[in-house]
């Protein structure tokens, strides 16, 4: 089998992302290929609701199942890549990897084109299932411990989350593209650098800095100025360019984007990123724990921020599994209340839904809520879910229509279809690494069917290195304002699954200080009172000057399931930023300082 690999170890590549979600800007990968000079091309188009999307498009049509959005731009730039010799790697063959190679042979094949194709699979559990249950592994969900056998559920996908090196096997065979199913967000940078600096398995530090890389390029412009908490301080927010790293051999890198793009690079916008669905900051991946507390941001000029001293530590000894079912069908009113006694009428309209639909002992679930708005505006949202789609669909639709003449005075509705929505489940589990194994498979000419994933070295659970629990500097004293969290703190929120995660920093040593006082547990749960009865866990990152709190059990069921106006948590963040807290006014008076 042929070998590829640089002639000479790069001092940099320079890996580039153009996707951080299935239906982001299509125009991403011309921009980074035509925009300047880059190594590699990644696009990650997965997340757990995604895979339940595409099982739906596979039912529709069976040789679907991918991201079909990664064809339309590979139309525009396979060609530059293969001149160019930049390597792509995506993971947008979903729940069909093998397919979607098929597909961009075909696609190449009609202009004349012969890139060497590869595939990684492998992470499809789906056909083993029974299988894996009968030697033991138990599938339990991850929030409740309840074992996927006897829970009532029958999985429609079920898929573990590979590493890297699958896609380093396919780039030293040759491959020209890799295109991997479900394989970590970071996998896509973890796998290009250790195949182009030739790291060894247990590199650790080398790896987690590849992870920690892969981490902040994985959403597109969120590490760019996208979502960002202080935008107003971007001078061009519109548009940003999509994320750079430049990887260096010693896993440290340098995260930038092209010349005359728009959004910006900054220790704050990294930061953000890095914020971003994490848990506890030993961040589990599948070929190395990296210690997000450990890594140091360092402004190097525009648009260009250093990102040093990871630290990792071996790989844990399981793998997350994303399993989704069906959980049948769903369906949402919302009315809007305008003008005085809006909690009277708040009332009238639930006895009123009550009486017309039967209330919560006809559907499987039924709930209410009302989210306060601006002024004299407030929204009253039914929710109601039910194995039977008539029940939530027209059934539904007709007996809340038919009060439209008999509620509360200025009744309209915002939102409300006769048509069901099938919604499904994600069931988060974990199996032992042993149990999962990667497969390349190469699809050119003189290839070998498929190459097995490298041994790998004994996989331990890692122990956590503790990080300085130091204040970063006294306590700031005197007189205090009230004024909103988001003067001086800026934050990031999204899903991991049922729970919520929300990342917060400042901008200085003394902020943190402040913060890192006053944000307790308790404190985040007087800010955010939907957190009171769940639990809350709590981290710190000196080094990025930040927290982050995870509030478990907040989303529910997760994104596919929630109820929630808001399911993956989006907002957040924002949410508690405008949040009124007592700030001691000298951190106010430069607040305004970028």
């Amino acid at each position: 089998m042929p070998e590829s690999s640089p002639c000479e170890r790069p001092d940099v590549l320079r890996i580039a992302n153009c996707s951080g979600f299935y239906g982001d800007r299509l125009s991403a990968a011309r921009e980074m290929v035509e925009g300047g000079p880059i190594d590699v091309l990644t696009g990650d188009y997965l997340a757990e609701l995604t895979m339940l999307i595409l099982w739906k498009a596979r039912q529709r049509d069976p040789e679907g199942g991918y991201a079909v959005s990664f064809l339309a731009q590979m139309r525009d730039v396979l060609g530059t890549c293969l001149e160019r010799g930049i390597k792509v790697v995506v993971n947008a063959g979903g729940l069909n990897p093998a397919g979607l190679a098929r597909k961009l042979g075909e696609l190449a094949s009609a202009v004349g084109l012969r890139p060497r194709i590869a595939y990684v699979q492998g992470d499809d559990l789906l056909p083993r299932l029974s299988q894996l249950q009968d030697q033991g592994h138990d599938f339990a969900h991850l929030s409740t411990g309840r074992p996927l056998a006897g829970a009532g559920v029958d999985p429609v996908t079920a898929n573990a989350y590979l590493g890297g090196w699958g896609i380093a096997e396919a780039l030293r065979a040759g491959a020209d593209v890799v295109i991997c199913g479900r394989v970590t967000d970071a996998s896509l940078v973890v796998g290009p650098a250790a195949w182009a600096f030739d790291w060894a398995p247990d590199d650790w530090d080398r790896l987690a800095g590849a992870v920690t890389a892969g981490h902040i390029i994985e959403c597109g412009a969120q590490a760019t100025g996208g979502n960002y908490a202080f935008f107003t301080e971007i001078e061009r927010p519109v548009r940003p360019g999509f994320p750079i790293a430049e990887l260096r051999p010693d896993g440290s890198s340098v995260i930038t984007k092209h010349p005359g793009t728009g959004g910006a690079v900054t220790v704050d916008t990294v930061t953000a990123q890095l914020l971003y669905e994490i848990d506890r900051p030993a961040y589990l991946n599948p070929d190395v724990t990296a210690r997000f507390d450990t890594v140091t941001l360092d402004q190097l000029g525009p648009d260009r921020v250093l990102v040093s001293g990871a630290r990792g530590e071996p790989a844990p000894e399981t793998l997350k599994v994303c399993l989704n079912y069906r959980g049948g069908y769903r369906n949402s009113a919302v009315f809007v209340l305008t003008g005085l006694d809006i909690e009277a009428k708040a009332a009238f309209a639930e006895a009123t839904l009550l009486d017309a639909t039967g209330g919560p002992n006809r559907f499987e679930t039924y709930e209410t809520r009302l989210e306060p708005g601006t002024g004299t505006t407030a929204r009253l949202t039914l929710t109601v879910k039910d194995p039977d789609p008539d029940k939530v669909g027209r059934s539904l639709f007709s007996a809340v229509v038919g009060t439209g003449l008999s509620g509360y005075p200025g009744l309209h509705l915002e939102h409300f279809s006769p048509k069901a929505e099938e919604y499904g489940v994600y069931w988060p589990a974990l199996i032992a690494a042993d149990a999962v194994r990667a497969e390349t498979v190469l699809l050119w000419e003189g290839s070998e069917p498929a190459v097995p994933e490298p041994p790998r070295e004994a996989r331990r659970a890692p122990t956590p290195a503790q990080a300085s629990a130091a204040d970063p500097a006294g306590s700031p004293e005197g007189r205090t304002l009230r004024a909103p969290l988001g003067r001086i703190i800026g934050a990031r929120s999204g899903d991991k699954g049922g729970d919520a995660n929300v990342g917060l920093w400042a901008r200085d040593d003394e902020a943190y200080a402040w913060l890192r006082r006053t944000l307790d547990v308790d404190a985040l749960r007087e800010l955010l009172p939907e957190a009171a009865g769940l639990p809350v866990s709590r981290y710190e990152l000196p080094n990025l000057r930040a927290l982050n709190f995870v509030v478990h059990g907040l989303l529910g069921d997760g994104v596919a399931a929630s109820t929630r106006a808001d399911p993956q948590a989006k907002s957040l963040g924002e949410f508690l930023r405008a949040c009124s807290v007592e700030i001691p006014a000298t951190l106010l008076s430069g607040a305004n300082k970028p």
